[in-house]
């Protein structure tokens, strides 16, 4: 029997046609839609930029397919980012 243990990981494109790898964290759905949490692979320049960390994307359904997506509004993001940290450190000190 073989199982796989591991992190999952996806490349994506920026607006800028930057490629990204990403590793997957988390999923959660709030009021019907379905946000996927990533850690950059690769931080280069991490440490210079204070917003380098967690990446929340939204997933889209068009033609039959998801697509991940930014999301719409710095309150859309504060809203789910607070969802994730609660879902991440639940029970954490």
């Amino acid at each position: 029997m073989s199982e796989n243990f591991g992190p999952t990981f996806l490349t994506v494109t920026d607006e800028e046609g930057k490629e990204l790898v990403l590793e997957f964290l988390d999923v959660l759905e709030h009021n019907g839609q379905l946000y996927q949490a990533f850690f950059p692979a690769e931080m280069e320049g991490a440490e210079e930029d204070p917003d380098a960390g967690l990446v929340i994307l939204k997933v889209l359904h068009e033609n039959g397919e998801d697509i991940l997506s930014t999301l719409d509004s710095d309150e859309e993001l504060e809203t789910v980012y607070n969802l994730f940290m609660e879902l991440l450190f639940d029970g954490e000190e």
